[in-house]
């Protein structure tokens, strides 16, 4: 296995409480397993430095989705190919409950899908958003086995 790329976590949505540290422990914990799959596909992943994550708020990730992806209202995760992970506290905050999750794991979850992309995944049709969700819940629940967060 390759030498994973180092994480880098910026913590920009204040309005919404979360856990910081749980979730650079679950983030770093997840990793491995994301690099595995990427070095099978020979994914960006595999070979990036550094992977930049960062927590927004509703206003930030609203402007982002609309600026590079031209639709309006915030949205869960943007993945950027070069390494960059933007995730949303706010839409976490509000799906959570739905998942029975924490906005932390929630978040994890996000941040997870994220390294899925950048590991070849993609979830443009149906088939392939199912086999992505499937793969990144065995992700969390085995980054989770055994902890609390």
């Amino acid at each position: 296995m390759s030498t994973p790329p180092r994480l880098s976590f910026s913590h920009r949505a204040k309005a919404t409480p979360y856990d910081r540290a749980a979730l650079e422990r679950l983030a770093a914990a997840a990793l491995p397993r994301c690099l595995a799959i990427a070095e099978q596909h020979n994914a960006p992943l595999a070979s990036l430095e550094a992977v930049d994550i960062s927590i927004l708020g509703t206003a930030a990730m609203a402007r982002v989705h609309r600026d590079f992806l031209g639709i309006p209202g915030a949205t869960d995760v943007i993945t950027f190919p070069y390494g960059e992970i933007l995730v949303c506290a706010h839409v976490a905050a509000t799906r959570a409950p739905e998942f029975a999750h924490t906005t932390t794991t929630e978040l994890a979850l996000y941040i997870i899908h994220g390294f899925l992309h950048l590991s070849g995944h993609d979830d443009t049709t149906p088939a392939t958003a199912k086999t992505m969700a499937a793969t990144q819940s065995r992700i969390l629940a085995e980054t989770t086995s055994g902890a609390s967060f």
